[in-house]
């Protein structure tokens, strides 16, 4: 029996509620009008004497001036591939991309994250933040005979069908629903580039907007590098478009690229195309989001919908997994 691929999910974890100030910039004065400014103070005069600054607004400054970024030509180490980034971005490493995902955005613990690309321009506290999770998955080459054949109109209604079927255990368990709402970017492969793209809306019941999850997938000789960001529907224009100047910034280091793949010798997944973009969502350590984009309730985790890709999942493989999982808890 074919290895069970990865299932559909959205991690929504909890922000700090009292985390409030701006990412710091380039130049240090436009930072502190920033960070005033997202506090709600107002510049002392003569006639107000300077207040000493929120303790919660000097540990956010402390804590976003520590983090190191980097432009341009980016080796990622683990991943034998390489940022060739313009002025529009910013990478952190591995520790510093940890550092935002597990402590300002309060994901669990994941060693398998590679680095965090972040806009130029936006902070990672803001509202209308979002950035870009690096990851690796190195399960063999991954063929794309089944690029142009498959149906993401059908895929989309089986996994709508099972994201329902799986809610009620889902709330039965405490956890707000989920309904995925449609193709926010329908799948589309480069067969030039071996880059696949895809975006999803997705709603909870318990949140007041929809949300995003934009996936990039750039195949290479022994696997495939993740590139996953999450934000609010009202930002969708913003990151496709961010997205969209990113692809052509990431490629595979020389010998690990596509057309590199030996038969002889390299390992081939036992998945294609289709089966990416079925369970993009919950590609490795990609599955992130802050609390300030979803806005969920205090310890409202959500489940992984494993039943949510099972009817189309069946029609791909033939017959059902008896392996399969039930849904569990992030």
């Amino acid at each position: 029996m074919r290895k069970s691929i990865l299932a559909i999910s959205v991690a929504a974890l909890l922000l700090s509620a009292n985390l409030c100030a701006q990412d710091a910039s380039p130049q240090p004065s436009q930072a502190a009008d920033s960070d005033a400014q997202a506090s709600g103070a107002q510049p002392p005069d003569a006639g107000n004497p300077p207040q000493p600054e929120n303790p919660r607004l000097a540990n956010a400054r402390a804590f976003l001036a520590s983090l190191h970024y980097r432009q341009g030509d980016i080796a990622v180490p683990g991943a034998n591939a390489h940022f060739n980034l313009g002025p529009d971005f910013r990478f952190l490493d591995q520790t510093d991309a940890r550092k935002v995902l597990e402590q300002l955005w309060r994901n669990p613990p994941n060693d398998t994250v590679l680095g965090l690309i972040v806009p130029a321009t936006t902070s990672l506290i803001d509202d209308h933040a979002w950035a870009v999770v690096v990851t690796r998955t190195d399960e063999g080459h991954v063929s794309d005979a089944d690029a142009q054949k498959t149906d993401y109109t059908q895929m989309l209604k089986d996994m709508q069908q099972g994201i329902a079927d799986a809610n009620p255990e889902r709330q039965k368990a405490g956890y707000s629903a989920m309904t995925l709402v449609g193709w926010a970017e329908p799948p589309h492969y480069d067969e030039a580039s071996k880059k696949l793209y895809w975006a999803r809306e997705l709603s909870f019941s318990d949140a007041p907007r929809p949300t995003l999850n934009y996936d990039v997938r750039v195949l290479g000789r022994t696997g495939f590098l993740s590139l996953n960001a999450v934000a609010g529907m009202d930002d969708a224009a913003t990151v496709r478009a961010g997205m969209q100047r990113l692809l052509p910034m990431v490629e595979f280091d020389p010998g690990q690229r596509y057309a590199d793949f030996n038969p002889s010798t390299d390992r081939l997944a036992e998945y294609g195309i289709a089966a990416l973009v079925a369970g993009g969502i919950a590609a490795k350590a990609g599955l992130f989001a802050k609390l300030g984009v979803i806005l969920l309730a205090a310890k409202k985790f959500i489940i992984l919908a494993v039943a949510a890709v099972g009817a189309w999942l069946r029609k791909l493989f033939g017959g059902k997994d008896k392996n399969k999982p039930g849904p569990t808890v992030q």
